[in-house]
């Protein structure tokens, strides 16, 4: 809570009125924040994992894609394209119940962060927002509200 919060006196007029916003925003629980967080960003992922399909499989101009436009080094473009459409549909659905979220978060930050350096280095304000939701998700977890708060104490003992 802010200083303000615990002021002697309510205040009235504009800084009373901020004073009570704040206090609302304070209270709102992480539990919503975190799927809010969650639910958006495994969205992003999972359009962009469906892009690159043609009912079950990996479509040759996503393969296309790998090979002539993303070109990461290192890696073959048909493994490429085969893992990232893997990828980004596993971790999305993870984080969408909440299983292995902090895991899934890591997974999809390091792909974030191939495509800010490899692919899209002038894209840096939307990988750092994806950032942003992804490292939210890795130190603070996926809330209450998920599988992982269910099978954690199990794993406590």
């Amino acid at each position: 809570m802010t200083d303000a919060t615990f002021s002697a006196r309510p205040r009235s007029g504009l800084p009373g009125f901020l004073t009570r916003l704040i206090v609302l925003f304070e209270s709102m629980p992480y539990w919503f924040i975190a799927l809010v967080t969650r639910l958006s960003i495994a969205g992003v992922f999972w359009r962009s994992g469906q892009t690159k399909l043609e009912g079950w499989r990996v479509s040759e101009t996503a393969i296309d894609l790998f090979r002539d436009e993303y070109r990461l080094p290192l890696i073959d473009p048909a493994v490429a394209a085969h893992l990232a459409a893997l990828c980004e549909h596993l971790f999305p659905a993870l984080l969408v119940i909440g299983l292995a979220a902090r895991f899934s978060a890591l997974a999809l930050l390091i792909m974030t962060l191939v495509i800010q350096v490899f692919v899209y280095p002038d894209a840096w304000p939307t990988h750092g927002t994806w950032a942003a939701c992804l490292l939210l998700m890795i130190a603070k977890g996926p809330g209450c509200v998920s599988l992982d708060r269910v099978i954690a104490p199990r794993f406590a003992r």
